[in-house]
């Protein structure tokens, strides 16, 4: 287990950068056949990604929800995104194909996944007694001093109020 880090910190990044989510979800429980091959299609591009930084991936998280795995990720750039997921070396574009060959519109599994595209200084993380997690893993992990302890300043103009 991750150790906890007691304290409040924050991400760090100075450079824009994606979050991209994405998952899939299981609409027909009993159809092994269609969501298992689903599931395990991560593995391997996380693994690619992870022992390939010069692909843009810079980490992410999963995590399970009733019917569904997701993942939250952070790329350096929509372009390294995009260049991940249409090259025919990787392992995205082959995964793609099987899950519209195996399942295509049949509805026995979902899939979703949702792009933001994130200037400097417009994003807020907080981490309040936990351990390194999400985009500080993925950036830098500090502590949330002065204008980095609230959530409001560091998105909005001096003049507006804090919120925590």
């Amino acid at each position: 287990m991750a150790q906890v880090i007691p304290g409040r910190f924050t991400a760090k990044i100075d450079e824009p950068f994606v979050v991209f989510l994405i998952g899939m979800r299981i609409n027909k429980l009993f159809a092994f056949s269609k969501w298992i091959p689903t599931a395990r299609a991560m593995s391997p591009m996380l693994r690619s990604l992870n022992q390939n930084p010069e692909k843009g991936f810079l980490g992410g998280e999963t995590f399970v929800y009733w019917r569904g795995v997701g993942l939250i990720q952070y790329w350096r750039s929509f372009e390294d995104l995009e260049r991940f997921a249409r090259n025919p070396a990787d392992a995205h574009l082959k995964a793609w194909q099987r899950f519209n060959q195996a399942i295509g519109a049949d509805g026995s599994v979902g899939i979703w996944h949702e792009t933001y595209l994130i200037e400097p200084g417009r994003y807020k993380a907080i981490y309040g007694n936990m351990p390194v997690f999400g985009l500080a893993a993925a950036t830098k992990h500090v502590p949330a001093v002065g204008r980095k302890e609230t959530a409001r300043r560091p998105l909005g103009s001096d003049g507006e109020p804090a919120v925590s």
